[in-house]
């Protein structure tokens, strides 16, 4: 019997080249080959497939490729699964033709566990890329490790095999020298494809497979990644596409790329990062057809820069740590580390605000399409270190900015040019500060040679050709959350609030010299996307923690809350956070909207709003339904139950302290007191606020606001022992709590050009309005860009 041990020592000398074993050595006979497809989404000119299909063919046995897409990959977005499910249309079609088996796995709500796990112990033997980045790297130890099989590892992104190189590169022009004659030898053949298998096999599979067929805006929406950052449609995933940009580059732009390639404002370079990171493209074939075209600087860049980066990362531990940069770099950036800095907010620079032109165009680059000009990234880079507080966290908003945003992020040839900003790849420099002896690279010298007007407006064109105008109903957290991401893309977003400021459920009353959060009281930051905008909101000073003293009042009993949960207020007044949201918005306030035509235009008490092509209320939903009453959301929003709440606001004539700062009340009329003065940035007047039970709302939902606050302030001072308040105001929120929420985090009529988000979808926190106005602005970005999608040629 033909066995594995007996197979895997006699692959071809080109594939050997290429491949290594992880885990158990090879023995037996497998059931099946899978290939685990990840970075080499292509089937063609890929040493991984042929290494499959090699063994299948010499075992006997049937070789199936396993492609899947996890919601946990480090900033993991609508962006980058549109891009990975858009190559997977192709290579399915492309795996069709050759006649090899293949399926794809979504993770998603119903759609998770270890199925990977599962499929490789049944197959008995792994064939997947060798990318030496993380997660990859630990998931592919993971894998060999809990599955018990051998993985073998193949080199599919290189011309040269990182592991021909013993030691991690350290100078571009050393590793020129030593690589250049396997990149001959490569550049003289092209590549020799392993044969079809004889009929397509498909194992029992552990998982029901996506079907790619569906509408990709819909697969999106239903996992669990960021919303907020959309997908491009000028650059759709797959081969057909990276082939038709790479051929018209060929043509057009590649007798150019040496002169023309470090300006941005010429049409000069390639764009094929994206295509390469994900190996929808074959870097063999690209190189291969740049000898032929002469363009040696175009081929130096794609081999020497790039596969140095690729050999650089294979042989470190964690190539995102600041530790991986040569001692000289590490040593200046330490001693310069206390140097005079201006800090910017990860929000701050993430949104493309940090003032200076050239970056903050460089950066919308990035946000809206996905890509930044390689000259200008260095540019870019170098700015970033005098932002932030210290090299490490330079380093981390480095990583950050260009992996969240960029297609080609969380490749080895973007922590190559990424830490080259640092000092990687370089030698020392005259000193200056903050960047010690590492090379300089002044932004006012590259504006002063570069037409960034021009670069700005181009940077600034909206994600997609002619983009709708969108009109958000509403000015709490949802609308605005959703109104912003979609402005941010590029979009036209219209803004309308019936009361005189922004906030919903985080409005503040404001009385004489008083202020009263009478609505939400404080918030916690769970989810992880959400998390990170609170931590950049706390060092911009647009939210801090409430360290108050919390209790639970249960009879007479005082029960201290051990949650260690940070909780989170606004300052210096809880709508603090909605007008930080709408502070660069269109937002037209005392205008309530009574009506949305048929056509999209809006009308109003006061008239014509104008005609918008998608409307999207975050509203509460009894008003939302009224709004949206002559289409199918109208039902849905109807099961959505909320109810109302009495809020008594209160000022005193002397600071009370009950040993407590806020309290969940139960078996009372109240359910809930703070002391408002507690929390941070409020001081001046004792500020008290206090919530009705649902009880006490049900039963005095008509009630006179004098008396509801006469009855409440008579139950807060039995409870504190307060005296008499020099005012008490009641305020009725007719939709506060969520009784029955719809479980869904928005809903969007594609047709129509109708949506809706807000509290009542994934609950009553600010964290759920912020998820439903994302997941709303996520459906409306990815509709937009399957206008695209649905217009590219197949493969």
């Amino acid at each position: 019997m033909t066995d594995l041990a007996d197979v895997y020592p006699r692959l071809p000398e080109p594939l050997a080249a290429r491949t290594r074993r992880l885990g158990p050595r090879p023995e037996g006979k497998p059931a099946f080959v899978v290939y685990w497809m990840r970075t080499a989404v292509r089937a063609h000119e890929n040493p991984a497939l042929d290494v499959a299909l090699w063994l299948g063919a010499q075992l006997g046995v049937g070789v199936f490729v396993q492609h899947g897409l996890s919601e946990r990959y480090p900033y993991a977005s609508d962006r980058h699964h549109t891009f990975i499910l858009q190559g997977a249309r192709d290579v399915r079609e492309q795996l069709r033709a050759r006649g090899v088996g293949y399926a794809f796995h979504l993770e998603r709500e119903g759609h998770r566990g270890p199925v990977l796990v599962e499929l490789a112990r049944a197959a008995g033997v792994v064939v997947t890329e060798d990318m030496p980045v993380p997660p990859l790297t630990g998931w592919t130890g993971a894998l060999a490790r809990r599955a018990e099989v051998p993985v073998l590892l193949v080199d599919t992104a290189c011309v040269a095999p990182m592991k021909a190189t013993r030691s991690a590169p350290k100078r571009a022009f050393a590793f020129r020298k030593a690589t250049q004659p396997l990149w001959d030898a490569a550049l003289r053949a092209p590549w020799r494809e392993q044969p079809d298998p004889p009929r397509p096999f498909v194992p029992d599979l552990p998982y029901a497979p996506t079907d790619l067929d569906a509408p990709l805006p819909r697969l999106v929406a239903e996992c669990d990644v960021d919303h907020l950052v959309g997908p491009v449609p000028d650059t759709p995933g797959g081969t057909t596409a990276g082939y038709a940009r790479w051929d018209a580059f060929r043509e057009r732009g590649l007798r150019r790329y040496a002169k023309d390639r470090n300006d941005p404002n010429r049409a000069s370079v390639s764009r094929m990062s994206a295509y390469l990171h994900y190996g929808m493209v074959s870097p063999l074939r690209l190189a291969r057809e740049a000898h032929a075209a002469g363009a040696d600087k175009y081929l130096d860049e794609l081999l020497t820069w790039r596969e140095l980066a690729h050999c650089w990362c294979f042989h470190q531990d964690d190539p995102g740590a600041l530790e991986a940069l040569p001692g000289w770099a590490q040593e200046t950036l330490a001693e310069h580390a206390g140097d005079a800095r201006e800090p910017r907010s990860w929000e701050t620079l993430a949104r493309a605000r940090s003032g200076v032109p050239l970056w903050d165009a460089a950066q919308r680059s990035l946000l809206v399409h996905g890509e930044l000009h390689n000259n200008v990234r260095m540019t870019w880079g170098k700015a970033i270190p005098g932002w932030t507080e210290s090299p490490a966290r330079a380093l981390e908003t480095l990583i950050d900015l260009n992996h969240r945003y960029a297609l080609d992020g969380r490749d080895p040839a973007s922590y190559g040019g990424l830490l080259w900003c640092l000092g990687l790849f370089d030698r020392p420099f005259e000193e200056t500060p903050i960047l010690g002896k590492v090379r300089g690279r002044s932004i006012a010298h590259h504006a002063s040679r570069l037409d960034v007007a021009r670069y700005a407006t181009e940077m600034s064109r909206p994600f997609a050709a002619d983009p709708p105008r969108v009109a958000v109903i509403g000015a709490g957290i949802a609308g605005l959350v959703c109104a912003r991401a979609l402005a941010d893309h590029g979009l036209k977003v219209t803004v309308f609030e019936k009361a005189r400021g922004p906030g919903g459920r985080t409005s503040t009353r404001r009385r004489d010299a008083a202020r009263f959060d009478h609505g939400a009281q404080y918030f916690t930051a769970r989810d992880p996307v959400f998390a990170r905008y609170v931590e950049s909101w706390a060092r911009d000073g647009v939210v801090a923690p409430w360290d108050a003293r919390f209790v639970t009042l249960k009879g007479g009993d005082v029960i201290p809350d051990e949650r260690e949960a940070p909780r989170w207020v606004a300052t210096p007044k809880m709508s603090a956070l909605a007008a930080h949201l709408a502070s660069d918005l269109q937002v037209r306030y005392e205008t309530r909207v009574t009506a949305i035509h048929r056509d999209g235009s809006l009308e109003s008490d006061g008239g014509e709003l104008g005609r918008f092509d998608q409307v999207l209320v975050s509203a509460p939903a009894p008003q939302a339904a009224a709004l949206l009453a002559d289409t199918p959301l109208a039902a849905r929003l109807e099961r959505i139950r909320l109810a109302p709440c009495w809020a008594v606001m209160l000022r005193l004539a002397e600071p009370l302290d009950p040993g407590w700062d806020a309290a969940r009340v139960e078996g009372a009329s109240l359910s809930w007191i703070a002391r408002d003065a507690s929390k941070p940035g409020r001081g001046g007047a004792e500020t008290w606020v206090a919530h009705g039970s649902p009880e006490h709302a049900a039963a005095h939902l008509e009630g006179a606001p004098e008396a509801i606050a006469r009855a409440l302030e008579d139950e807060f001072r039995s409870l504190t022992g307060a005296p008499p308040a020099l005012e008490a105001i009641a305020h009725r929120w007719r939709h506060a709590r969520v009784i029955e929420a719809l479980g869904e985090p928005c809903l969007l009529d594609a047709e129509l050009g109708r949506g809706a988000c807000g509290d009542g979808f994934l609950g009553a926190k600010i964290e759920a309005a912020f998820r439903s106005g994302a997941a709303l602005a996520g459906r409306v970005l990815g509709e937009i860009g399957k206008r695209s999608d649905a217009e590219r040629p197949s493969a």
